[in-house]
C-alpha cells in the first residue's frame, strides 16, 4: 500500500502537520526538519495525493494545454513538438504537471470545456485555435486563468504571439526584392489568426512596392504538407515566379509539386516558408523561412499563466515576439 502522511511522520519523527507543511513548501519549517522529512519521502518514493492537496490548498499543481487539432495533425507537424517541448520544460522547472487535451471534433470540444471547469487544473494554455473558438469564449466567461498562444482578434485576453503580419511582410518583400513579380501565396486557414495575419503581411508587402497582389495567386491551405502540394499544383497553372507558404510544411509540399512539374527551385520558382523548423535546413534546396521562437513561446506561456494564477490582476498580459527571415537556397 502507498505511504500516508502519517507513515512519513512516524518514520521522520515529526507530526503529520509538519510533513504536510514540508510537502507544501512552508518556509517556516526548519531546514533540518525539512531535510529529514525529504529523505524519507525520497527513500520511499512518496507521491502526494494531488486531489487531496488540491482540496486543501485550492491548487492542484496541474496546468492544461489545449490544442484544438486532430491527433494526426499534432504528430505530423513539428511545430507542435517544439511548442509542447517548451511548455513541458517550463512546467518541469516550476514543478508543475502538464495535461494535454486535443479538442476536435466539436463534441470533444464540449467534453474539454467540461473538464476545464471541474477543478482538476489551475489554469489553461490554448493554442492553434480558430477565431471564434467556443473553448476560448467559455474560458473568457469563467474565472479560470488562461493564456493563448496566438492573439485573439476580438477578446482582450492574455496571450503570447509572434508578429505574424511582420513575418509575412518580410518573407514576401524578400521575394519582391529579388525581382519576382508574380508572387503567389499558400495561406494558412483564414479562420485562424496566424493564417489571417500572415496573409495580411503578404498583401502589405505588395502595397509597399506599389503593387496589388493578384487574387488568383492566393490559395488557402491547411498548414499541412499535403495541402501545400495540392495548392501549389493549382498555382503552377498561373505561372508564378515565387511562392510564400505560410508554414514550412506547406512549403515542403509546394516544393515537391514544383519539382514534379519539371521546374527548378529557385531558378524558375522561388519558395519561402514560415516557422524555420529543423527540416527546413535539410530539404533540397534548403528552404528559406521566417523563424519564430516556438519553444520560447511555450515557455513564456507557462510563465505568464503562473503569474496570472499567483498574482491575479485586472489588466491582461500581452507579449508579441519578433520573427527573423533565415535566407537559404530556395
Amino acid at each position: 500500500m502507498p505511504l500516508t502522511l502519517e507513515d512519513i511522520a512516524e518514520k521522520s519523527g515529526v507530526s503529520r502537520s509538519t510533513v504536510s507543511r514540508v510537502i507544501n513548501g512552508d518556509e517556516k519549517v526548519s531546514s533540518k526538519t525539512r531535510e529529514r522529512v525529504n529523505e524519507v519521502i525520497q527513500k520511499y518514493n512518496f507521491q502526494p495525493n494531488l486531489a487531496a492537496r488540491g482540496l486543501a490548498s485550492r491548487k492542484t499543481g496541474i496546468l492544461g494545454l489545449v490544442i484544438p487539432e486532430h491527433v494526426s495533425k499534432l504528430f505530423s507537424d513539428p511545430y507542435f513538438a517544439q511548442l509542447i517541448h517548451g511548455v513541458t520544460m517550463a512546467c518541469n522547472e516550476k514543478r508543475y504537471t502538464i495535461m494535454l487535451w486535443l479538442a476536435e471534433p466539436e463534441f470533444e470540444r464540449h467534453t474539454v470545456t467540461h473538464i476545464l471547469h471541474n477543478g482538476l487544473i489551475d489554469g489553461v494554455i490554448v493554442t492553434s485555435m480558430i477565431m471564434d473558438d467556443p473553448i476560448v469564449q467559455s474560458l473568457y466567461e469563467s474565472k479560470m486563468p488562461f493564456v493563448l498562444v496566438g492573439r485573439h482578434p476580438k477578446l482582450d485576453v492574455n496571450y503570447i504571439d509572434v508578429d505574424n503580419i511582420q513575418g509575412g511582410m518580410t518573407a514576401t518583400a524578400h521575394l519582391l526584392r529579388k525581382g519576382c513579380r508574380r508572387v503567389a501565396t499558400i495561406t494558412g486557414p483564414l479562420n485562424m489568426i496566424a493564417g489571417n495575419d500572415r496573409y495580411e503581411g503578404y498583401v502589405k508587402a505588395h502595397q509597399q512596392f506599389g503593387l496589388e497582389p493578384d487574387p488568383a495567386l492566393v490559395e488557402e491551405g491547411g498548414f499541412t504538407e499535403e495541402s501545400g502540394y495540392i495548392k501549389m499544383q493549382k498555382l503552377l497553372k498561373l505561372n508564378p515566379d515565387a511562392v510564400f507558404a505560410a508554414s514550412d510544411m506547406m512549403a515542403i509540399g509546394a516544393m515537391q509539386a514544383i519539382r514534379e512539374a519539371g521546374l527548378r527551385i529557385p531558378e524558375d520558382v522561388s519558395v519561402v516558408g514560415f516557422d524555420d523548423l529543423r527540416v527546413a535546413a535539410q530539404v533540397n534546396p534548403p528552404l528559406s523561412s521566417v523563424r519564430q521562437p516556438s519553444e520560447q513561446m511555450g515557455a513564456m506561456a507557462v510563465d505568464t499563466l503562473l503569474d496570472c494564477i499567483q498574482h491575479p490582476q485586472p489588466q491582461t498580459r500581452h507579449s508579441l515576439l519578433s520573427t527573423e527571415l533565415i535566407v537559404r537556397s530556395s
